[in-house]
């Protein structure tokens, strides 16, 4: 049997752990700590920030700052930057990460996993061979970077993502 050893997940563990909140969607912007609310990209009216418990590395989150539960809730303006800021998303994280694939997708209301109610989508990138035994046997993921390092690759990213086409 192989051992794995992610000695920076005791960091994890052991930090202190913020009160839970019922709004923290719309908490985290306001904070005005990007780095400590792990927000990577500002908008006009979303964000993009990393997801704290993700599927892969650079799991992404598209978060409109007014807080609404459902699609049709946004204005024509709003559901054009949050889709606008998914493709930025996808651009800096093919950049940055070299992923091989994408999902994209939202969860709409409690019946489809939504724990929170604060509409967001997920960008999650996907490499081919990403999936190995640790989910489907022992239902733990192993991430290979830490998030605070991922959210540094990804706002230094930035600063060289060519301009869309």
């Amino acid at each position: 049997m192989q051992q794995l050893h992610p000695y920076w997940r005791m960091d994890y563990i052991e930090a202190p752990r913020p009160p839970a909140s019922k709004r923290p969607f719309t908490e985290l912007p306001a904070s005005g700590d990007d780095r400590a609310a792990l927000i990577v990209h500002r908008g006009a009216s979303s964000y993009l920030m990393l997801n704290r418990f993700p599927y892969n590395p650079g799991h992404l989150l598209a978060i409109p700052f007014r807080e609404v539960t459902d699609l049709p809730e946004l204005t024509p303006d709003e559901a054009a930057d949050l889709f606008d800021i998914q493709i930025f998303a996808q651009r800096l994280l093919r950049h940055v990460m070299k992923p091989d694939g994408f999902n994209l997708g939202f969860n709409l209301g409690s019946a489809a996993g939504g724990s929170i109610a604060h509409l967001h989508g997920h960008i999650v990138p996907r490499w081919n061979g990403d999936n190995n035994f640790m989910p489907v046997l022992g239902q733990t993921r192993i991430l290979p970077q830490a998030l605070e390092q991922t959210w540094e690759r990804l706002v230094v990213g930035i600063a060289t993502l060519p301009p869309r086409a």
